[in-house]
C-alpha cells in the first residue's frame, strides 16, 4: 500500500493529443509541452505518449529538462521555451534542442556557444508583457541576424517566428488583437520558405482556428485539464492523472474533541474521523483545510481540520462505511463521485496547473494504459 500515489494513464495522454490534432486543420502540427516534469505526470512517459498520439516535438522551459529528455532516450526535436543564460547554452546545445531568440544579446552569446547548427525561432511580444520586442521591426531585424549567420561556423538557422499568448483561456477580444499583431511578423518569416509560425496554447488551439498556423504548442489540455479551468469533459478531455491515498486510522470522536493542528475542527456531535497519510509536504494545498472533499468509497467526505505536511483527517460521520485501508481519491473517481483538478484548483482560488504542477516528488508515480500497469 503506498501512502500517496499519482497514477497517470498514458493512453489518456496518447488520446488527449490525438483529439487536439483533430482540431488543427491541413498539415498544423502539435508540440507536446512537458515542461515542469510533464505537469506533475513524468516529463519523459508523458512525452512518448504524447509522441504516439501524435505531437511531432516536446518543448520544455530550460536547459536541464532537455538533457534529462535526452538522458531519458528521447530523440524526437526538443524547443526550450524558456530564458537561457550564457552558462545554460552548452547543455541547451548539447541536447540538440531548438531555441528561442527574442534580443540581440542572445543571438551573440548564440554565435559564441555554437558550434553547429542551430534551429532558432525568433519570438514577437505581441501582449503577453515578457520576453520579446513589441517592435516589428526590431523583431525582423533579429531574425535577419539569425538567417544572417548561415553560412558562419555557428551556422544558425532561422526556424520559426513565434508569440505566447496571455488570455486565449478568458478574453478572445485581447487574443485578437494579439493575433493581429503578430500576423504580419508570422507572415513575413514565412515568406522565407522554410519557416515555420507558432503561436497557440491549449485554450488557444481549442478557441481559435486562426490561431494555429504551422503548429500549435499544447500543455494542459495533453494532460486531459480544461485550459478554460471549468471541465475537462466539456472539452472532450480525459484526465490522465487520479491523486490518491489511503485510510491509516479510522477513530471515534466526541462532541467538542478536536483533530489537527490548530483545533480547526471541532466536533459538533459525535462523528468518526478518518485519518489519510497525505499532506502539504505531497503537494496537497494548506489552504484546502476544512475545504475540500475526499472520495471514499463512492462516497464524498470533507475534510476536517488541517491540512499538515503529511496526514489529513476526513470527517466520516456517525455511522461510517469506511475502514482502514480503503482507497482514498483526491483526484480522480470512486463509483459515481468525480472530483477534478479544476474542482480542487477553484478551492484555491487557483487554476489546475498549479495544483497538478504541485504534486511533489516525493509521491509515487505509477504509469497504465487504461489500467494495464507499465513501466516509466
Amino acid at each position: 500500500m503506498v501512502r500517496a500515489l499519482a497514477r497517470v494513464n498514458l493512453a489518456a495522454i496518447e488520446r488527449n493529443t490525438q483529439r487536439l490534432r483533430q482540431e488543427c486543420s491541413g498539415g498544423t502540427r502539435l508540440c507536446a509541452v512537458v515542461k515542469a516534469d510533464g505537469y506533475g505526470h513524468g516529463a519523459a512517459a508523458a512525452g512518448r505518449a504524447a509522441l504516439d498520439g501524435g505531437a511531432t516535438m516536446l518543448a520544455v522551459a530550460s536547459a536541464g529538462e532537455a538533457d534529462q529528455l535526452r538522458q531519458a532516450g528521447i530523440d524526437a526535436p526538443l524547443m526550450v521555451l524558456g530564458a537561457l543564460s550564457a552558462a545554460e547554452l552548452p547543455v541547451a546545445l548539447s541536447a540538440g534542442a531548438q531555441l528561442i531568440a527574442w534580443d540581440e544579446r542572445f543571438v551573440d552569446d548564440l554565435i559564441a556557444a555554437a558550434d553547429g547548427p542551430v534551429a532558432v525561432h525568433v519570438k514577437l511580444d505581441s501582449g503577453m508583457g515578457r520576453f520579446g520586442t513589441r517592435s516589428l521591426r526590431d523583431a525582423l531585424s533579429i531574425a535577419e541576424r539569425v538567417a544572417g549567420t548561415a553560412a558562419t561556423d555557428a551556422g544558425l538557422r532561422l526556424a520559426g517566428a513565434t508569440t505566447h499568448f496571455a488570455t486565449a483561456d478568458e478574453d478572445p477580444e485581447f487574443l485578437a488583437t494579439q493575433l493581429a499583431a503578430f500576423d504580419p511578423f508570422a507572415q513575413a518569416l514565412r515568406e522565407r520558405g522554410d519557416v515555420i509560425a507558432h503561436a497557440a496554447n491549449s485554450a488557444a488551439t481549442l478557441r481559435e482556428p486562426a490561431s494555429h498556423y504551422d503548429m500549435v504548442r499544447c500543455g494542459i489540455a495533453v494532460y486531459g485539464c480544461d485550459p478554460f479551468n471549468v471541465d475537462p469533459a466539456q472539452q472532450g478531455l480525459e484526465p490522465a492523472l487520479e491523486l490518491s491515498s489511503y485510510v491509516a486510522a479510522v477513530k471515534l470522536a466526541r462532541t467538542g474533541e478536536s483533530a489537527g493542528y490548530g483545533r480547526r475542527f471541532i466536533a459538533d456531535r459525535d462523528t468518526w474521523i478518518a485519518t489519510i497519510p497525505i499532506g502539504y509536504a505531497d503537494g496537497l494545498n494548506r489552504a484546502l483545510t476544512n475545504n475540500c472533499d475526499v472520495l471514499i468509497g463512492g462516497h464524498r467526505y470533507p475534510l476536517a481540520g488541517t491540512v499538515s505536511m503529511d496526514n489529513i483527517t476526513v470527517e466520516l460521520g456517525p455511522e461510517p462505511a469506511v475502514a482502514v485501508g480503503d482507497a482514498a481519491i483526491l483526484i480522480g473517481r470512486s463509483g459515481g463521485e468525480r472530483q477534478t483538478a479544476e474542482d480542487v484548483s477553484r478551492r484555491l482560488g487557483t487554476i489546475a496547473y498549479e495544483v497538478i504542477c504541485g504534486i511533489s516528488g516525493r509521491v509515487t508515480r505509477a504509469y497504465h494504459r487504461d489500467g494495464e500497469a507499465v513501466a516509466r
